[in-house]
C-alpha cells in the first residue's frame, strides 16, 4: 500500500466543485492507502476550531471515515489554515504535525514542511509569520466574535493578493541557501512541501549527497498529489509529464 502527500486545496465554502473534487479523491484514492499526509492549506481559510463551515463536514467526515478504516491521516498547517488546532485534527482522526516533520519514507529520511519557511527572500511575509503564530495573538482572534475575525481574515487576504501583484515570482519562491540550510539541520535527502504552487521534482546536492526536493502543487479542477510506494513515486499534477 503507497503513501500520499497532498496540500494547497485551499478548499473555500463558496467553491462547491473543488470540496466534491477533493471528497471523491478522498474516496477513490486515498481509501487505498497506508498513510496520508496533508501538508497545510487544506482550507483556504481558517477561523477557529469553534467555527467549522458546515460545507467543509463533507471533507471531515470521509476524514473520519478513512481514520475508521485503519489509514493514518497527518495534519500539518499551513499559511491560510494556521489556526486549525487539535480539536479539528480530533474530529478528523488525524494526528496534527509540527510545522516540522522527519520521517523514514520507505528507506529515505524525508523532511516534510509547508513550505512558506523557506521563502525567506519574501520579507514581509516572514514577517507576517512570525506574527500570526504568537500564541497570545491567535488566543485572541479565537475569542473575538464571528464578524470580526471574518472581517480580519478578509483584510488580509486583500493584502496578501495585493503585495502578490508587485512581488517578483522570484521572491515568492524557496531560497536555495535555505532549502540547503533546513536539509543539512535535519541531515536529510528528500525534502517534501507545498506552498509555491510549482509542483516539480528537483534533484540537487546537500553535503556531497545527492538529495531530492519535490514541491506538491494547489488543486484546481484536478486533484495534485504525490504517491509514494517501496519501489517507486510519482507526483500527479495536470501541469506536468510523468
Amino acid at each position: 500500500m503507497s503513501t500520499l502527500f497532498i496540500s494547497d486545496l485551499h478548499l473555500n465554502a463558496n467553491e462547491p466543485e473543488l470540496i466534491k473534487l477533493a471528497v471523491d479523491f478522498l474516496k477513490t484514492k486515498a481509501i487505498d492507502c497506508k498513510k496520508l499526509y496533508i501538508l497545510g492549506d487544506l482550507f483556504n481559510i481558517w477561523l477557529g476550531d469553534d467555527l467549522i463551515a458546515e460545507e467543509f463536514m463533507p471533507v471531515i467526515e470521509q476524514l473520519q471515515l478513512l481514520h475508521q478504516q485503519g489509514i493514518r491521516t497527518y495534519l500539518m498547517v499551513g499559511n491560510r489554515d494556521f489556526m486549525m488546532g487539535k480539536e479539528v485534527a480530533n474530529l478528523m482522526g488525524a494526528e496534527l504535525l509540527g510545522d516540522a516533520c522527519v520521517i523514514d519514507l520507505y528507506g529515505t529520511k524525508t523532511l516534510l514542511l509547508h513550505g512558506d519557511t523557506l521563502c525567506t527572500d519574501d520579507i514581509a511575509y516572514q514577517r507576517y509569520r512570525r506574527w500570526s503564530r504568537n500564541k497570545l495573538l491567535q488566543w485572541l482572534f479565537r475569542h473575538m466574535p464571528l464578524k470580526y475575525r471574518q472581517g480580519l481574515a478578509n483584510k488580509i487576504k486583500l493584502k496578501s493578493r495585493q503585495q502578490k501583484q508587485t512581488k517578483s515570482t522570484v521572491i515568492m519562491d524557496v531560497n536555495a541557501s535555505e532549502v540547503s540550510r533546513v536539509m543539512t539541520k535535519f541531515d536529510v535527502t528528500q525534502l517534501i512541501h507545498g506552498h509555491t504552487h510549482r509542483p516539480a521534482t528537483h534533484t540537487l546536492e546537500i553535503s556531497g549527497k545527492s538529495a531530492t526536493r519535490i514541491v506538491l502543487g494547489d488543486w484546481h479542477s484536478e486533484a495534485s498529489y504525490l504517491q509514494c510506494g517501496e519501489k517507486q513515486q510519482q507526483l500527479v499534477d495536470p501541469r506536468i509529464s510523468n
